[in-house]
């Protein structure tokens, strides 16, 4: 090798030593540090010798090496001296003058104890570690050695977390952030502080909070090029997302954060990163990856002794034969992971294991066992202040005492799991996202609970259930925006059963609200899980309640679900939006025939069951509450036996739940007040340009010349310009928008069902812009518009959520609007001009939304019958 070569080997050597001595792996540390020397010293680079012989010093003083550390820092004390090395000679001299205080029989007790504390922790002994770490404090504060107690105060947080003790850990932290505010030029220490109280943060379900402070730590870190520490925080960050439920991004940070293991050659960090990734790809249903990553990092586990490691892989492992329907196999390795967790005092990990023992067991049918290992996990998870972990334990404790049928149990079980769930929620402050992801994981609680109670009876308790387990952080983001103070709370009551009875009186409507209820079962020994129910209830005007429940079980026998039959009948419809694919028809499906006969089926699940308590005037209001897959149903185009639609005998809207109902009525009184004037019609802006397929240049979208005769048809209305062309530029739009009372958009929309927020119009680009206004851009909108039609294909469409539909629809809300009218599909030009026109014919004659919409349809109808020329517009919220 030449000259550069060996300079560049030796300073990776150089680097790796240094981490290693700030992760205390020591002797790998002096050996990396000791082949660096050599080279250095081959090459004479004078500089490289002396850096490294200091660091060599401080790797021999951790070890508490004393003579050592004297004769290295001599010698590169010597060296800077020689080259006229200012900062180093400066930095050695410190070191020195430190380490002459520091030799007294105190300092030198004080500092044992805490190499002590670190060998304890790497073998495990994390009690006996907390025991040495405070003794070694209690010496520090004793000498009044500020910067040796707040480095204790690092490590006693550090050992807390491990050891379950969060709430301990951050007082500990806490105080260490304190000093480091003291403190100038301690980015470094204020960095290592973070981490570990993210950590703690998230042990506690402070998720926002532990992403916040990882963040910064990883700033920092990456700024002083702290590799260990920046694989350290990326992993941190990877497992906050992996409880919100965003498991691709957790993924990517940890990818990221196994690179920089790998560089580092850092197996303890490798072995908890391939552990966590594992458990991600559990959580996303592939057990195939998930094994292979359990697998990687129990053999690593093995190989450096880590028991820790080694039994979270082995518990994680017990997991995925759990879900692969091997429960002995399951039963063995959790067993095997709570033993060494009671070796070594892991808190946290038996309490997991006790919970994984409790699953196996369960699905095994063996309830009793089954309630001991969960009762004995959640009272670790209540020690140890895991939130995350007591909801887990009490859900499966209502799980486990609905299969005893002690019906009473478990309703309080899961009354309180909900309670762990909606601490967690408020937690999360006002992150919106957060909110939604994090209630996917938790809904289950919702749905077992409302099952528990319609086995007692308890109708209207079940309403009240089903209200609170659905639109929770849209009912928050409405409620935080309608309030008159910047600093209001951010959550919201869920609805009583008599504030729903007074919602429907306010509405004048029959509310119908939907909830599918989901059920074990097992194929070849595995479990499995499918929608097994459909509670329907119906609130009338009067406040009269009903209740309906349909059976789903005999969808099974032909290998189909209900969200199936959603997807076959927008199939015959023949509707598509950009990312459409045609379904793919399953050998035993017998629900297939043509679109009549599964328009009728969709009504005979969701409408023949409550046919009788609807209103019978056909202009009476019909609000339907769906949940999941029929967000997608267009209801008006549900046939019944003799043949006739939905819309021919009702009137028809949507909305994601009751309550979100009472803020759109709040925000129609808003918008009255407001009373603006303008009219903004848009049609056929100048379309920007996108890839059809991923690395693909990018082209612009379809011209849309209906729309631009849409527009004008409708701008001629209200006596205002049609906006088109390079003139419907986004720049112009958003300026625009907080001025008009009705906003009017016939353009493309722009489907994202994978996060929802990326959902978009399309219009012209201007400037630095791309031209497409997204989901996420309009949430941050301020409008007073009672109207926003989005006539463009998909609008009513997006990320479907315990949530609702996170997307365009609920943004506009958001920002705002009451009344929104959104599309399931693509319509064809000319039917989309006839509709749109009788609509706004029909509202300037009658001010009653919901009424013209049906109008429009009816008589779109008699010239485009097929359902898809006239049934894809939704009314969301208000009607007047």
């Amino acid at each position: 090798m030449n000259y550069r070569q060996l300079q560049e080997q030796a300073r990776q050597l150089f680097e790796q030593g240094m981490q290693q001595i700030r992760s205390r792996t020591h002797e790998a540390a002096v050996n990396n540090l000791n082949e660096a020397l050599n080279i250095y010293q081959n090459i004479q680079d004078r500089q490289g010798e002396a850096e490294t012989l200091f660091w060599l010093g401080n790797a021999y003083f951790a070890v508490a090496n004393y003579d050592e550390v004297i004769n290295f820092y001599n010698q590169s004390l010597a060296i800077a001296r020689e080259i006229n090395y200012q900062w180093l000679e400066n930095l050695v001299q410190q070191a020195l003058a430190g380490f002459a205080i520091n030799n007294n029989p105190q300092q030198q007790e004080a500092h044992r104890l805490m190499e002590k504390a670190f060998e304890q922790v790497n073998t495990g002994q994390l009690e006996a570690a907390e025991q040495s770490l405070k003794n070694a404090l209690t010496i520090y504060r004793e000498l009044q050695d500020q910067e040796q107690e707040a480095r204790v105060l690092g490590n006693l947080g550090a050992v807390c977390n491990s050891l379950g003790k969060f709430s301990e850990a951050i007082q500990y932290l806490q105080q260490l952030l304190e000093f480091f505010s003291q403190q100038p030029h301690q980015e470094t220490g204020k960095a290592d502080v973070l981490g570990t109280l993210g950590i703690a943060y998230r042990n506690l379900g402070y998720y926002a909070e532990a992403i916040d402070c990882a963040q910064q730590c990883l700033t920092i870190k990456e700024q002083w090029r702290d590799f260990q520490g920046v694989s350290g925080a990326l992993e941190s960050i990877g497992l906050a997302y992996y409880f919100l439920g965003e498991y691709d991004q957790a993924i990517e940070y940890y990818e990221n954060s196994l690179e920089f293991a790998n560089y580092l050659q850092e197996p303890r960090n490798k072995v908890k990163t391939l552990n966590n990734t594992g458990i991600v790809y559990s959580a996303k249903g592939d057990f195939t990856k998930a094994k292979d990553y359990q697998e990687q990092s129990l053999n690593l586990a093995q190989q450096i002794q880590d028991p820790i490691g080694k039994g979270r892989s082995l518990g994680n492992l017990g997991n995925i034969s759990q879900h692969l329907g091997d429960y002995a196999q399951a039963i063995n390795y959790q067993q095997q992971y709570l033993d060494l967790a009671r070796i070594y005092k892991d808190r946290q990990g038996e309490g997991i294991a006790l919970g994984g023992l409790g699953l196996s067991y369960y699905y095994q049918e063996e309830y009793t066992q089954a309630l001991n290992y969960t009762l004995k996990s959640l009272e670790i998870a209540r020690e140890i202040k895991d939130l995350d972990a007591e909801g887990n334990a009490l859900n499966n404790l209502g799980g486990i005492h609905f299969k005893f049928g002690n019906f009473g149990e478990a309703e309080k079980f899961l009354c309180t799991a909900m309670q762990a769930w909606e601490s967690i929620r408020a937690r999360l402050g006002d992150n919106d996202a957060y909110k939604v992801s994090v209630f996917e994981e938790q809904a289950r609680t919702y749905r077992l609970l409302q099952k528990v109670l319609i086995a007692q009876n308890k109708i209207t308790e079940a309403l009240e259930v089903a209200e609170r387990g659905r639109a929770r952080a849209f009912v928050e983001l409405l409620a935080s925006r309608l309030s008159p103070t910047e600093n209001s709370e951010s959550t919201i009551a869920s609805p009583t059963l008599q504030q729903i009875k007074q919602i429907a009186k306010a509405q004048n409507a029959t509310l119908v609200e939907y909830s599918i209820i989901g059920d074990e079962f097992k194929v070849q020994g595995k479990p499995g899980f499918a929608d097994s129910e459909l509670y329907i209830w119906v609130i009338k005007p009067t406040g009269e309640i009903a209740f309906r429940n349909v059976d789903l079980k005999p969808l099974w026998q032909t290998n189909n679900t209900l969200e199936y039959l959603v997807r076959l009948t927008r199939d015959s419809l023949g509707v598509r939006g950009r990312e459409w694919k045609p379904v793919v028809l399953k050998k035993t499906d017998t629900e297939g025939g043509d679109l009549s006969q599964r328009l009728k089926k969709l009504h005979q699940i969701l409408i023949q069951p409550i046919a009788d308590l609807l209103p019978t005037e056909d202009t009476a209001k019909v609000i339907f509450m769906p949940q999941g897959s029929l967000f997608l149903v267009p209801f008006p185009a549900l046939k019944d036996e003799s043949g006739q639609y939905l819309i021919e005998k009702h009137t028809i809207l949507t909305a994601p739940s009751v309550q979100v109902l009472q803020l759109t009525r709040q925000q129609q009184a808003k918008v009255n007040q407001a009373a603006l004037q303008e009219v903004l019609v848009l049609g056929n802006p100048t379309m920007p340009s996108l890839p059809h397929r991923m690395g693909e240049q990018p082209q612009p979208l379809n011209s849309l010349p209906g729309a631009k005769k849409e527009a004008e048809a409708i701008a001629l209305l209200f006596q205002t310009p049609a906006i088109t062309g390079s003139n419907g530029t986004k720049k112009v739009i958003v300026e625009k928008m907080p001025k008009a009372r009705i906003i009017h958009l016939a353009t493309h929309g722009l489907l994202d069902n994978v996060r929802g927020l990326g959902s978009a119009i399309a219009l012209a680009p201007s400037g630095n812009d791309n031209g497409l206004l997204t989901a996420e851009e309009i949430l941050d909108l301020k409008l007073n518009a009672e109207l926003v039609v989005l006539s463009a294909c998909d609008t009513g469409r997006g990320r479907l959520t315990g949530d609702g539909v996170i997307g365009l629809s609920r943004s506009f809300i958001s920002a705002g609007v009451p009344s929104v009218i959104v599309s399931l599909w693509a319509i064809p030009d000319s039917q989309t001009v006839e509709l749109m026109t009788n609509f706004y014919k029909q509202f300037q004659k009658n001010a009653d939304k919901a009424e013209s919409l049906r109008q429009a349809m009816l008589t779109t109808m008699q010239q485009y019958s097929h359902p898809k020329n006239w049934a894809a517009f939704t009314l969301i919220g208000e009607s007047h």
